[in-house]
């Protein structure tokens, strides 16, 4: 299985959205391109393995594999990037402004729904993150 996250770059942060087979799963929000600098930058473009992981502070969320540079990037509920992300994705439920959104929490249940049940087949999950012109 393949997510697709279909980004699109502003100098105070990312805007994406994420898509499995052509249809919309939720939106994101990241942190502005700088280069992959650690804590202050999304990640590369690329295709990364996903696996569920489990913490105390985001319970179960999903972590990307063999990043470059890059360790423990997340996909976990933020709502305001630059207040609340390290270089992690942010799912949410719509856009509210460049690198914010809302319903974060409802986004990530349902992209976990659909990952956790591709995981529960055995099959690996990966995602591939691109560059996409996005409409405001």
């Amino acid at each position: 299985m393949v997510i697709v996250l279909n980004r699109s770059y502003f100098p105070e942060g990312t805007q994406g959205f994420l898509e499995w087979n052509g249809t919309l799963v939720c939106y994101t929000i990241e942190l502005p391109w700088l280069e992959n600098q650690r804590r202050i930058s999304c990640i590369p473009e690329g295709e990364y393995v996903l696996q569920k992981r489990f913490s105390p502070k985001f319970k179960w969320h999903l972590h990307l594999r063999n990043v470059p540079g890059r360790d423990f990037i997340l996909i976990h509920p933020a709502n305001d990037a630059k207040k609340e992300l390290l270089g992690c994705i942010a799912p949410v439920t719509k856009h509210t402004g460049i690198g914010k959104g809302s319903a974060s929490r409802i986004a990530l249940q349902k992209l976990k729904t659909l990952i956790y049940a591709a995981m529960g087949r055995n099959e690996e999950v990966k995602i591939k993150i691109q560059s996409k012109k996005l409409v405001l």
